[in-house]
């Protein structure tokens, strides 16, 4: 391995910590902010019911 492959590795990393994490936490507020719109509401509440329904 040389000192290049070293630092571009280095770099690699230091993006994905620093954009990685604003990404995701980007994306886990886009997926709250869906979940929880009033307008989803009956048909979460209704997706939950699923597994105690008899057939």
């Amino acid at each position: 391995m040389t000192t290049g492959d070293v630092s571009t590795f280095e770099a690699w990393r230091d993006f994905a910590a620093s954009w990685g994490f604003a990404y995701f936490a980007l994306i886990f507020i886009g997926a709250l902010v869906y979940v929880l719109r009033p307008s989803r509401r009956e048909y979460f509440d209704e997706a939950g019911k699923i597994p105690l329904r008899e057939d």
